[in-house]
């Protein structure tokens, strides 16, 4: 089973590259953030006639996440049960006997700001979900874009500024990981300076400057059936990409 997550940035703007990409790489479910739009103008029907169903949670030029599978999704929540949240960051269903959830995780913009306060309270809220969600569906996977760089070797050295490498948001991430989550890429010897966003601005994927902040964390019941995870940096090549590249997880049958 192939399991994929990207921050599209747009999926109005993306969607091309989504419909070429699933394609070429056939997931059984791929996990989509940064849609930008409303559920009235969720391309549902382009993405059936590429032979993909879509649970989505939408919202207007902000936030927005997707869960595109060929199976018909189950059980889906919306949201974070029990945290009240006007921003659509997460959906959940059920796929092939795996539970999904998939983030948007808040960016924080600084440490110390408001906006950095709310991160911290909405990963507060998800992990305490969390811990009962994996006691109701122990196969599962949190798939999305965290805004977190977990490991010193997950940012560029050169980057300076706090926000995403926090030692309160690392800290976060490592409480996920304390549920019983594995992250799938580490599981696995990879090559050094790997990263799955890069700013548009300062030739910042021609030369590498990135951050690993796109995640597929599995659940113990899962560890052993990871045969690989790894950064899909293709599209980022493509004219008018996503900052972001998309991360895929293959898991065993």
């Amino acid at each position: 089973m192939k399991i994929a997550t990207w921050n599209v940035n747009s999926l109005k703007v993306r969607l091309p590259h989504v419909l070429d990409w699933l394609a070429a790489n056939q997931p059984d479910a791929l996990c989509l953030q940064e849609l930008k739009m409303e559920d009235h103008a969720f391309p549902a029907a382009e993405l059936e006639a590429a032979g993909y169903q879509a649970v989505f949670n939408g919202q207007k030029t902000y936030n927005g996440v997707a869960i595109l599978t060929r199976e018909t999704p189950q059980d889906v929540v919306r949201d974070i049960p029990g945290f009240a949240d006007a921003q659509k960051r997460i959906i959940t269903a059920s796929v092939g006997g795996i539970r999904v959830v998939c983030g948007y995780f808040p960016n924080g913009q600084a440490v110390g700001s408001d906006k950095f306060a709310y991160k911290m309270d909405w990963l507060a809220a998800l992990t305490a979900w969390l811990r009962d969600e994996l006691a109701r569906h122990p196969r599962l996977v949190l798939a999305g874009d965290f805004n977190i760089a977990p490991e010193a070797r997950d940012a560029h050295p050169d980057w300076k500024d706090e926000i995403h490498v926090s030692a309160d948001e690392r800290a976060a991430f490592a409480a996920l990981l304390d549920l019983g989550l594995h992250d799938a890429f580490r599981l696995f010897e990879q090559p050094e300076r790997s990263y799955s966003w890069w700013d548009y601005r300062m030739g910042a994927f021609r030369r590498n400057f990135g951050l690993r902040i796109d995640h597929l964390l599995v659940s113990t019941a899962l560890r052993e059936r990871v045969r690989q995870c790894m950064v899909d940096k293709t599209p980022r090549k493509l004219e008018r990409p996503s900052d972001h590249a998309p991360v895929i997880l293959d898991l065993q049958a």
